[in-house]
């Protein structure tokens, strides 16, 4: 009787989330002032919301 034999196939990488680059976090802008909401240059870590901040690209 032949024996097969099973060969294991590399598990392919999930993708890369676009927005994040697979960090799972992106920088936003600190606003300031209550009524237009003025920029300033200050940034904050912020949760991706297209990953929900897995990294992953969304299927």
């Amino acid at each position: 009787m032949a024996t097969t034999s099973k060969r294991a196939r590399p598990v392919p990488e999930p993708a890369q989330c676009p927005d994040c680059d697979g960090k799972g976090e992106i920088a936003e802008t600190v606003r300031v002032g209550p009524r237009k909401g003025r920029a300033t240059e200050n940034r904050q870590a912020a949760l991706c919301l297209i990953c929900l901040g897995t990294g992953q690209a969304p299927d």
